[in-house]
């Protein structure tokens, strides 16, 4: 018994390549929304994170760190923190925003005892959708 091996046509192929590119095109964008509004979730756990450390630095030292001390100040003793019983971090690291930045952190801040935040994807203070700042006071 003789057996034919069949591939596809070219037409089969260019007709299921134009499926699968309709499809991306439709589903492509809401993919990539997810994806940016995952970033700005992330960031916002990550400052509650660092909210809760800076809680029990208060807690022990009886302050917030200064902004000169920064969030360094979570893991390593500042010089003049005396009931300092550190870190306060489990992973010992101060983590960037999910953009690769930095997180702003004041004390006295603008908006309570401190002010903590992520600038968003431009970096820059403002901004819609990606580029909007997530904050500890919001």
């Amino acid at each position: 018994m003789y057996r034919q091996n069949r591939g596809f046509t070219l037409l089969e192929l260019l007709v299921v390549l134009v499926i699968l590119g309709l499809l991306a095109s439709l589903v492509g964008p809401q993919v990539l929304k997810q994806v940016g509004s995952s970033k700005g979730k992330a960031a916002a756990l990550q400052i509650q994170e660092f909210g809760t450390a800076l809680d029990l630095f208060k807690l022990e030292v009886g302050r917030y760190p200064t902004s000169q001390e920064g969030l360094e100040a979570l893991i390593s003793k500042p010089a003049n923190a005396r009931f300092w019983n550190g870190p306060y971090l489990k992973k010992k690291l101060i983590r960037q925003d999910p953009w690769g930045n930095d997180y702003v952190y004041r004390a006295p801040g603008d908006h309570g005892d401190y002010d903590l935040y992520s600038l968003g994807a431009d970096g820059r203070e403002g901004g819609e959708g990606d580029n909007s700042d997530v904050a500890s006071w919001e």
